[in-house]
């Protein structure tokens, strides 16, 4: 019986609050494969609900970390076996079943993407899932027919974990990116990504949004939602396309059908909770090589594991650059 520790979420008549406890192998959630964490990061989403700000857990008590990179330490199921290199993200992992800010966690063998061989598990958060989300946002994009020569691509929360891999994997792919973001100190972070324009959030007049505006964009990445997007769908150029990852300043979109029917833009949802196994694995394989964002690689904060508790209300401020990793297991294995 392993005896390890844990960071959990609960609800009680106080509401919703997080702690480190010590758990056993017992207490975890059911599942075919039990993993020895090394690395989990910190998203947006995991700030949302450790003290139920975003109403994210659907269970309670819950390990929260919405992602995860480690080794296999048992599994059930002939798919998996002891000493495999994995990756476990999304589903109900850090929601609704116990996630990845624990030293082991225990899931079905059909949420486990096998890592890379060029991938090690740091490489791998460094990632997480706003890295995975922003990957599979620019192949949703390139599918429906998006090219470097059809214009610039905006990429809105800039500086956040989603835009900043957004900028380097478009940059690496020959695309012009237009980096959207609210801080005025952020642009030589965000040239060094690839940006070729920075363009202010606060430049944007979002009160007078038209119906169809100027048309801009080739394509836009948004991780914002609310009147930034009614903007951006109205200033797509003929065939754009938006792909939606997120709704850190409001889940309404106020829009017309106008862009949609006129310009034949394309508004598409990036689910990357529910993306298949197989397309999954074909993504990270992607970001192992071919996508793989060296420089947000480089630039990304590392914390201790008993650090995690203060650094999640810089995110739901907006304060955050780039990616945090949360050093969970020891460097003794890769």
């Amino acid at each position: 019986m392993h005896r390890f520790k844990a960071y959990r979420t609960f609800q009680d008549d106080k509401g919703v609050s997080s702690r480190f406890v010590e758990m056993t192998d017992e207490e975890l959630d059911p599942g075919d494969v039990l993993v020895r964490t090394k690395y989990s990061t910190i998203n947006y989403k995991d700030a949302l609900s450790y003290n139920g700000t975003g109403r994210i857990m659907r269970k309670f008590p819950t390990v929260g970390g919405i992602d995860m990179a480690g080794t296999v330490e048992g599994s059930g199921d002939p798919r998996f076996r002891r000493g495999d290199k994995v990756i476990v993200h999304a589903y109900d992992f850090g929601v609704a079943h116990d996630g990845g800010y624990a030293e082991y966690t225990r899931v079905p063998a059909d949420w486990v993407v096998r890592r890379p061989k060029a991938m090690t598990a740091f490489d791998a958060m460094t990632l997480g899932t706003a890295g995975f989300t922003a990957a599979q946002a620019i192949m949703l994009m390139e599918h429906t027919g998006l090219k470097p020569d059809q214009g610039p691509v905006a990429v809105t929360g800039a500086t956040g974990g989603v835009g900043s891999v957004a900028i380097e994997i478009l940059t690496k792919r020959g695309y012009h990116v237009v980096a959207i973001t609210g801080k005025e100190d952020a642009s030589a972070y965000l040239r060094g990504l690839g940006a070729k324009e920075i363009r202010l959030r606060q430049s944007i007049d979002l009160a007078k949004i038209r119906p169809l505006d100027k048309a801009i964009f080739a394509g836009a990445i948004d991780s914002l939602g609310g009147d930034l997007l009614a903007w951006l769908l109205s200033t797509m150029k003929i065939g754009g396309s938006v792909a939606s990852v997120g709704l850190a300043a409001d889940s309404k979109l106020n829009t017309t059908v106008m862009p949609f029917i006129l310009r034949g833009v394309a508004l598409l949802g990036v689910d990357s909770a529910n993306c298949p196994m197989e397309l999954r694995q074909k993504i990270w394989d992607k970001l192992a090589v071919e996508w793989r964002p060296d420089r947000v690689h480089d630039q990304v904060h590392t914390i201790d594991f008993d650090d995690l508790p203060m650094h999640f209300d810089a995110y739901l401020k907006g304060l955050v650059r780039g990616r945090t990793v949360v050093r969970i297991g020891p460097d003794t294995h890769p």
